[in-house]
């Protein structure tokens, strides 16, 4: 079983995509209502959940790709729900760093979220031929 490899605290739930979405987008009423309750209680620290970065690109992946909103009002959405106190997520503290480089350089989120991941493993160096990292102070891209 999962939960026995893990070793992590107790979580009331695992919070995926489909929940956050459905709140965001108040396309199905009922489901709207029910997640926001959900997200609520762990605002309000009643319960803990995790979730991972693997949702929080995916949210933003479907918000941008798919509903064409605009970044900077994604990282209005989003963000506050990443900093819910009662959500447990690693690296919590790199996205307010990662949705500023996605919105003000006009990066995709998932390079934004790896140059912060770098700034904070002290990585300066990339390989890629994404051309969009030449954009970041403080990192040199190189083409193997």
């Amino acid at each position: 079983m999962l939960s026995d490899r893990w070793g992590a605290e107790q979580m009331d739930f695992f919070l995926d995509t489909n929940v956050i979405l459905r709140h965001l987008l108040g396309d199905d009423p009922e489901k709207a209502k029910r997640s926001k309750e959900l997200l609520r209680s762990l605002e309000n620290g009643e319960r803990k959940a995790a979730t991972s970065d693997i949702v929080i690109a995916e949210v933003v992946f479907v918000l941008e790709r798919t509903y064409r909103l605009p970044k900077a009002e994604i990282r209005e959405h989003v963000l506050p729900i990443v900093l819910l106190t009662g959500l447990v997520l690693p690296g919590k503290t790199r996205y307010t760093l990662a949705f500023d480089l996605y919105v003000e350089k006009n990066i995709s989120f998932a390079d934004a979220y790896n140059a912060t991941l770098m700034h904070k493993l002290k990585i300066t160096r990339v390989a890629s031929y994404d051309a969009h990292f030449d954009r970041l102070e403080g990192i040199e891209r190189f083409e193997p």
